[in-house]
């Protein structure tokens, strides 16, 4: 699994439409808390969760992605399943209630 940084809207709407999962992590390379949280999102992604495209958006970077998503905190998670936003979670995140969130849906897909 690698990492895709997205800086355009027409991109990750592709991205979403063809893949059958999908998060999108939210974040500023200014935010500590973002910054610290991003390898722990990766690490369950990779050891759980393969089968999902990770994506990030730089929110300072693109705010006609952030806009359209409504993105506006730092950071925010978003898991599409099927195209249709499955889980949002932002700001104050605890990894173990992504995990749950991210794993019923996973398995009703892929298992």
């Amino acid at each position: 699994m690698s990492i895709k940084e997205i800086t355009n809207l027409a991109s990750i709407q592709k991205i979403i439409a063809s893949e059958l999962a999908v998060l999108v992590y939210f974040n500023t390379q200014t935010c500590s808390v973002g910054e610290a949280f991003l390898p722990k999102v990766e690490k369950i992604i990779q050891k759980y969760f393969p089968k999902i495209t990770f994506l990030t958006v730089d929110l300072n970077f693109s705010p006609e992605i952030s806009a359209h998503y409504s993105a506006f905190v730092e950071p925010t998670i978003l898991v599409f399943y099927d195209g249709k936003e499955t889980v949002r979670k932002s700001r104050n995140i605890s990894i173990f209630e992504l995990e749950k969130a991210i794993e019923r849906p996973y398995k009703l897909i892929f298992e």
